[in-house]
C-alpha cells in the first residue's frame, strides 16, 4: 500500500540515519556535500541571505572618496564597457555550465541516495544521457519563464502607455494599482508554477528517466496520470514538504548566519586595511575583488552544503519513499523482496537391502 505524506517521513528520517551515522563516513559526507550542491538540493534545506555591507562603518567622507574616487574617474569608458562584458559573458558562461552540471549532478544524487553510496566518478560517467535530458528540459523551462513574465510585465505597461499614464505618472497611481495587483499576481502564480514544476521533475520524473531511461515527456504524462488518480496525496505531499523544508531551513539558516558572520569579519578587515593603506579602485583591483568575494561565495556554500548533508539525503528519500508504493520499479529496489526460504534437505539415508531379503529366482 502507498505510504501518505506522512507515513514517508519516518523510514526517510531512518534512512537518512543509517547512510551517514551508520557508520559515520567522512569521505561520504564530503561527497554527498558535493554532489548536493551541484545538484541544487540545498534549497530544500534553507538558503542564505547575503550581509548588508553598507551597515558596517564608511569611515568619513574624505576617506571614502579617496578610496573610490579617483582610480574609477580615471577609468577609460571603453575600459568600463570591456569589464561588464566580460563579466556578463563570464556569468552567463558559468550559468550554463553550472546549469549542465546540476542536472548530471541530480542523478547522481539520485543513486547515491537509492544506493546509500556516493561515487561521483563512476556516477558521472554512467549518467551523462539523463543529464543531457534534464539540462534541455531545464533550459526550456528557464525560456518558458523568460517569455511568461515578460508579457505579464509588459501588458500593465502597454495599459499604461496606450492610457497615457506615462506622462504624468504620479496623477494616475489608482490606475497603475489597478492594472499592477492582477499582473503582480499573476507573476506570483506562475513562478509558483514553475517552482512546482521544478520540484515534481526532481522528485518524480528524475527517478522514472534513472530507473528506465525514457524521456521527460513520457515521465510527465506518467506522473500526470498518478496524479489525476491521487490528488490529494500529492497536494498533501507537496505541502508537507514545504513544512519540512520550512523546518529544516531554520536550522540550517541559524548555522548559515554563523558561518556568515566568521566570513564576513576577515573581510570587513581586509577592506579596513586597504582603504588605512590607500588603495584604490582600478580594473586591477575590481577584478581582484570580484574574483575573492565570488570564491569567498563558493567557500561559503560548500560549507552550507557540508551543513546541509542530511538535509541533502533525507528530502530524496522522502520523496523515494512516497513515490515507490505508486512506482513499481522504484519499490523493487526500495523494497526488495528477500529471497524465498528453501527447507533444508532431507538427510540421506543408506539403502541397505533387508536382511531376510531372498534372491529372486
Amino acid at each position: 500500500m502507498p505510504l501518505s505524506a506522512i507515513d514517508s517521513i519516518s523510514p526517510a528520517f531512518e534512512h537518512a540515519k543509517k547512510q551517514l551515522f551508520r557508520p559515520f563516513r567522512l569521505g561520504q559526507w564530503l561527497r554527498l556535500a558535493f554532489v548536493g550542491f551541484f545538484a541544487g538540493e540545498l534549497s530544500s534545506g534553507g538558503g542564505c541571505n547575503a550581509p548588508n555591507l553598507n551597515s558596517f562603518p564608511q569611515g568619513s567622507g574624505r576617506h571614502t572618496q579617496h578610496f573610490m574616487g579617483p582610480g574609477l574617474s580615471d577609468l577609460h569608458p571603453g575600459a568600463w564597457i570591456g569589464l561588464i562584458a566580460v563579466l556578463l559573458v563570464s556569468g552567463f558562461v558559468l550559468w550554463f555550465v553550472f546549469v549542465y552540471i546540476g542536472s548530471v549532478m541530480r542523478f547522481v544524487l539520485f543513486d547515491s541516495v537509492l544506493q546509500k553510496e556516493c561515487h561521483i566518478r563512476a556516477g558521472w560517467v554512467k549518467r551523462q544521457g539523463e543529464g543531457w535530458k534534464l539540462f534541455v528540459f531545464h533550459l526550456l523551462c528557464l525560456v518558458a519563464s523568460l517569455v511568461a513574465f515578460s508579457v505579464i510585465v509588459a501588458v500593465p505597461l502597454l495599459i499604461g502607455a496606450l492610457a497615457g499614464w506615462w506622462k504624468d505618472p504620479s496623477e494616475h497611481i489608482g490606475g497603475w494599482i489597478l492594472v499592477g495587483l492582477p499582473a503582480f499576481a499573476l507573476f506570483l502564480v506562475v513562478a509558483l508554477g514553475f517552482a512546482l514544476v521544478y520540484v515534481l521533475t526532481k522528485d518524480f520524473v528524475v527517478p522514472q528517466i534513472a530507473l528506465e531511461d525514457i524521456g521527460i515527456t513520457e515521465g510527465w504524462r506518467r506522473l500526470w496520470e498518478m496524479m489525476r488518480a491521487e490528488k490529494g496525496s500529492y497536494a498533501g505531499y507537496i505541502g508537507m514538504k514545504i513544512l519540512l523544508a520550512i523546518a529544516a531551513g531554520i536550522v540550517v539558516g541559524i548555522a548559515t548566519f554563523i558561518m556568515i558572520l566568521v566570513l564576513v569579519i576577515p573581510v570587513v578587515g581586509a577592506v579596513i586595511a586597504g582603504k588605512a593603506s590607500g588603495l584604490e579602485w582600478t580594473a586591477a583591483t575590481i577584478t581582484l575583488a570580484i574574483v575573492t568575494g565570488v570564491s569567498l561565495f563558493a567557500v561559503l556554500m560548500f560549507v552550507i552544503s557540508l551543513i546541509s548533508v542530511p538535509a541533502i539525503v533525507f528530502f530524496p528519500a522522502y520523496a523515494m519513499y512516497f513515490f515507490a508504493g505508486r512506482y513499481q520499479k522504484l519499490a523493487s529496489v526500495v523494497w526488495p523482496v528477500p529471497p524465498a526460504e528453501i527447507p533444508p534437505a532431507l538427510p540421506q539415508l543408506p539403502m541397505t537391502p533387508p536382511s531376510s531379503a531372498e534372491p529372486i529366482g
